[in-house]
């Protein structure tokens, strides 16, 4: 595979989370003034967001 392969995989990644990330209003507004409540914001979305995906998907 090519190094410019492996960039893009890299950077599809990290562009497919960010654009899920806009789709939290909370984040995507930035209620929180401080940077700190900011990124536990973004950690907790990020948390609902592995949750949902290993959580079976028979269940509602």
């Amino acid at each position: 595979m090519k190094i410019n392969q492996k960039k893009y995989r890299a950077r599809n990644v990290i562009e497919r989370c960010i654009g899920w990330l806009k789709w939290c209003q909370r984040v995507a507004t930035r209620y929180e003034k401080l940077a700190e409540s900011y990124l536990t914001m973004i950690k907790l979305a990020m948390i609902q967001r592995c949750n949902r995906l290993l959580e079976p998907s028979g269940r509602t």
